[in-house]
């Protein structure tokens, strides 16, 4: 049995609020995020829709230079981090450095450095290249901006798996912990792929939604459903050994209990198709912490709003819950802020969280037709009670299955 690990601090960056607290209110409103795409023209794009990140300005959250010298899924990355690091009361002047540890991952990275590149590669030459195109864009930057920022000098790691990233994030910090590599890990995911080539990208793929109706758009677990709508933004939480954090006073939010993760080994894109692949990580998660299924009352869905994820998905709960599948309370936090792809794992993370800690599940937004085999409870409504925990599941292009399990802290 490893050390008990728990949650600390939190920050966000989101398209519903620039902060936990202002995401969280809209997440209790059931204001969505969805708009118009502002960053680019989308005349001859299929898709015109996406939750893109309202407001922000990244010499706000840091130093103008530094702010510079960083890709947007950077500067969202050390927004959130500095967020829940002040949270968390943390003073890095009374840590081992060497014991406070980053794992912060992008699914992408900056795809405006590489479009913005390319075209001047295209047009000017090789010579017109920026020098800092490459760790600019480059996924683990997210990490090592943070890193840099703050003095957070221990195990650093980017890990990088679609959609699944944010959630295998904080489940590798949760380990690193958990096992004495650190102390404190910041965790979490980020991403800002609101350009011509990720909407682009994704459409070809057939992923994304392209219903212009904002109220319309996101639809997960609804018959209506018709593919996921493009998010942006990050969530950072800090992960600590309890014995550390009750030694220094910390307010506790919650604690993490179980890791499990699997893969489908069955398509680049598509889940499996009976379930079992993302159903062995839920169990995994489970048996990790020791709890059985009829313990667990609420899962927070990947639940991206396409046809197969949200069908296989359904499968999958049904295989690794059985009869108890029924009693399961499901909602998918996409059906507000869209698919925050590498950082959607975090701030469903930050989701649980705050409904543990407040006794209240959000509903699924827009979802109001069911589908015949979707035959679940996906939260059409918000549900008050005591739930002892929150399961968190991500699918990932390349068959990545990632879930982890946050308890309600009892001390």
């Amino acid at each position: 049995m490893g050390r008990r690990v728990v949650v600390t601090g939190m920050g966000a960056i989101t398209p519903t609020g620039l902060s936990v607290a202002q995401f969280w209110d809209s997440v209790k409103e059931g204001k969505t995020g969805f708009a118009p795409i502002t960053r680019f023209d989308t005349e001859g794009f299929k898709c015109h829709i996406a939750a893109e990140v309202k407001g922000f300005d990244g010499k706000n959250f840091m130093d103008f230079k530094a702010a510079k010298r960083m890709e947007l899924f950077s500067q969202y990355a050390v927004a959130a981090a500095k967020e829940a690091l002040l949270d968390s009361g943390i003073d890095m002047e009374k840590e081992d450095p060497y014991r406070v540890g980053t794992a912060i991952g992008s699914g992408i990275g900056s795809l405006q450095a590489m479009e913005r590149e390319h075209k001047k590669l295209l047009e000017k030459g090789p010579s017109r290249i920026n020098p800092l195109l490459v760790p600019l864009m480059i996924c683990n930057m997210a990490a090592g901006n943070v890193s840099i920022q703050f003095g957070l000098k221990g195990k650093s790691i980017n890990c990088v798996t679609a959609c699944a990233t944010g959630t295998n994030t904080i489940g590798d910090a949760y380990r690193a912990v958990q096992y004495g590599e650190a102390d404190i890990m910041a965790a979490g995911g980020c991403e800002a792929s609101v350009t011509p080539i990720g909407i682009g990208g994704f459409t070809a793929l057939t992923a994304l939604s392209s219903v212009d109706d904002p109220a319309k758009c996101s639809l997960p677990f609804d018959k209506n459903r018709s593919g996921f709508v493009m998010g942006e933004g990050a969530a950072v939480v800090i992960l600590e050994e309890l014995e550390h954090a009750k030694a220094r006073g910390a307010k506790i939010y919650a604690e993490v209990v179980g890791y499990g993760c699997s893969s489908d080994a069955y398509h680049i894109t598509s889940p499996e198709e009976t379930g079992a692949g993302a159903a062995r990580a839920m169990t995994n998660a489970m048996e990790d912490a020791g709890v059985k299924p009829e313990e667990v009352t609420y899962i927070n869905a990947h639940g991206t709003a396409t046809h197969h994820n949200d069908l296989f998905e359904t499968r999958a709960i049904k295989l690794a819950f059985q009869d108890h599948a029924k009693n399961l309370k499901i909602n998918s936090t996409k059906s507000m802020v869209g698919h925050l792809l590498g950082a959607a794992g975090a701030i469903e993370f930050v989701t649980c969280v705050k409904e543990l800690q407040e006794g209240y599940l959000h509903r699924t937004v827009g979802y109001t037709t069911p589908d015949e085999e979707l035959d679940l409870d996906y939260c059409k409504e918000a549900v008050t009670g005591d739930f002892p925990y929150a399961l968190s599941n991500s699918l990932g292009f390349g068959g990545h299955n990632a879930s982890l399990l946050v308890a309600k802290y009892q001390g």
